[in-house]
């Protein structure tokens, strides 16, 4: 697999766990009433955002590939 190849699979996994975090505040701010499954289910939520966004910084400021 060429290099590009795998840096764009990397960013889909990026954006996959930024669509994971959105979709999991939602449920931890509107569908959840039990207070500890609302504070571990947007702990996940924000646990998975940072990580999509690092992954997402690293392939942006990677640079090109050929």
């Amino acid at each position: 697999m060429s290099p590009s190849m795998l840096k764009m699979w990397i960013s889909f996994a990026g954006m996959g766990l930024m669509i994971v975090s959105i979709l999991s505040i939602y449920l931890s701010r509107y569908k959840f009433h039990n207070r500890f499954l609302k504070g571990i289910t947007a702990l996940f939520a924000y646990l998975c955002m940072i990580v999509g966004g690092l992954i997402v910084a690293y392939v942006v400021l990677s640079g090109p590939t050929r």
